[in-house]
């Protein structure tokens, strides 16, 4: 990218020294897409650059027809002014001095426009790009509430966050990530509600980012932000497709990083507190959100901890209380019981990922075949357990409940470390496996934010809103750990 910065041609008053640079530079006549119009108005020899998909057709056509009509008489001196206050009928035009800033933007979708004898050429933002209808996202329905998700193009999400948030505070910070790609990358945040040093260190780590381009979008952006924890198996960013959802974060004073062509969200900083919360549970009247949040905190627990402590209670059955004798299994079949967990984890993740590389036609027929078919014939044929199989369904039920699909996937290589563990040292296994992770997470930083706050450090209030969902009427407060500027709600 410094190589581009340093290589500023200027756009020439000769316009046929221009088509031939841009000509040569956009490989018009190599590649198909990228066109080029040359026609005269009035006396004035003009170049019209677009990409065709990119370029809307209807203004374009709105706009040469204007310019062809402008009789020998309404040219004259003061070109470039008379193009841009009176001939071109468009109000997103602008001023472009240099080649380099021209090709830029005709690579983005605007229209350029070159004319003879000016050293400026117009910029208009006609481009239209094609993307899906706002679905609600799979990953976060609700079955009360909005239901409209956010796309791949840009200008569409960050109008469905403005719909929700008409204050004039609301700020969306444009840059280009990528020397090839160009992609854009917008910060988003309530001016007199983020705080200002989040602010500044999202915007220089973005711009700091030097790479060809970003094709994976927010997770590349992701790791460029998140350098030091690349290897940490726990998200500590929080993404949403919802516009509610990064609604209310902006109204708590986080920063969101909207990246073109994804449709998800980047939410920073976040806590592991965030990637458990649900927009279900603010649809329904606190007491049922309680329950449901409850009920949530104990699938995930339960997709962590039930099937490596029923392997510990079944190896070592001293363990076991009197009241739960009838935890065991009648038939360990001829696998040990911790390879046949690390089989069992090993098969729902293959078949994961085969239902999603998987037509919908015949989805629903693959999930037969596994549960019948190799479900059945493998405890028939002493290959697992009835009793594995039960904890590991329950432990993929709680996964699922997990709302967060990245710390879904986390937690389950925690379950499959902590099988390890006590298949190899028993209760001093499970003990120190999760003693570890409680320091991994203790010790991380999200952002120069602590990932188990409000835990640790400890903070009475933020711990009552987890617990709780509290009504809205008395959650007057932000939460204090984005250090926002302005702490009050109402």
């Amino acid at each position: 990218m410094a190589n581009r910065a340093k290589d500023k041609r200027p756009i020439s008053i000769d316009i046929n020294e221009n088509n031939e640079y841009l000509k040569e530079k956009l490989g018009i006549g190599k590649t198909f897409d990228i066109g080029i119009h040359e026609f005269r108005v009035s006396r004035i020899k003009v170049a019209l650059y677009y990409i065709n998909g990119f370029a809307d057709n209807s203004v374009l056509t709105l706009i040469l027809q204007d310019l062809n009509n402008i009789k020998d008489r309404n040219a004259g001196e003061h070109n470039l002014e008379r193009f841009y206050q009176k001939f071109i009928p468009f109000y997103q035009i602008s001023k472009i001095k240099t080649c380099n800033e021209f090709i830029d933007k005709i690579l983005v979708g605007q229209v350029g426009l070159i004319i003879d004898g000016e050293d400026t050429a117009l910029m208009m933002d006609a481009k239209i790009y094609l993307t899906r209808s706002p679905d609600e996202p799979e990953t976060e329905g609700v079955v009360r509430g909005a239901h409209d998700g956010f796309t791949e193009a840009l200008i569409n999400n960050t109008s469905l966050t403005r719909r929700r948030i008409r204050d004039e505070r609301l700020r969306f910070e444009i840059m280009q990530i990528g020397e090839r790609s160009k992609t854009d990358v917008v910060i988003a945040y309530i001016h007199d509600i983020a705080n200002p040093e989040l602010i500044e260190v999202l915007r220089n780590n973005l711009q700091d980012i030097q790479i060809d381009g970003i094709p994976m979008t927010e997770k590349m952006v992701e790791e460029f932000l998140m350098k030091k924890w690349n290897w940490h198996p726990f998200p500590l960013v929080r993404y949403t497709e919802r516009p509610d959802v990064a609604a209310v974060h902006l109204f708590e004073g986080h920063v969101l990083i909207y990246v073109d062509t994804s449709p998800s969200v980047i939410i920073t900083p976040s806590t592991y507190f965030h990637h458990v919360q649900h927009a279900e549970e603010y649809r329904q009247t606190p007491i049922i959100g309680a329950y449901l949040r409850w009920v949530r905190y104990f699938g995930i627990m339960a997709s962590l901890l039930i099937a490596p402590m029923w392997l510990l209670l079944v190896t070592h059955p001293e363990y076991i209380p009197p009241f739960m004798d009838f935890i065991g299994t009648k038939d360990t079949g001829k696998v040990p019981l911790t390879m046949q967990f690390l089989m069992a984890e090993l098969g729902i993740d293959l078949m994961r990922m085969a239902s999603i590389h998987t037509p919908r036609a015949v989805a629903v027929s693959m999930g037969l075949i596994a549960a019948i078919l190799i479900g059945e014939i493998a405890i028939k044929v002493g290959l697992f357990s009835p009793e594995v199989i039960l904890y590991i369904s329950i432990s993929a039920i709680g996964t699922y409940t997990t709302p967060s699909y990245e710390l879904s996937l986390a937690n389950r290589l925690v379950r499959i470390v902590f099988i390890v563990l006590v298949g190899l040292f028993g209760l001093p296994g499970f003990m120190l496996g999760g003693l570890a992770v409680l320091i991994l997470l203790a010790l991380t930083r999200s952002l120069d934010t602590p990932y188990l706050w409000p835990l640790f450090p400890f903070n009475y209030e933020g711990l009552k809103q987890i617990i709780l969902r509290q009504s809205v009427t008395q959650n007057t407060k932000r939460p204090k750990i984005v250090r926002i500027q302005n702490p009050k709600r109402m």
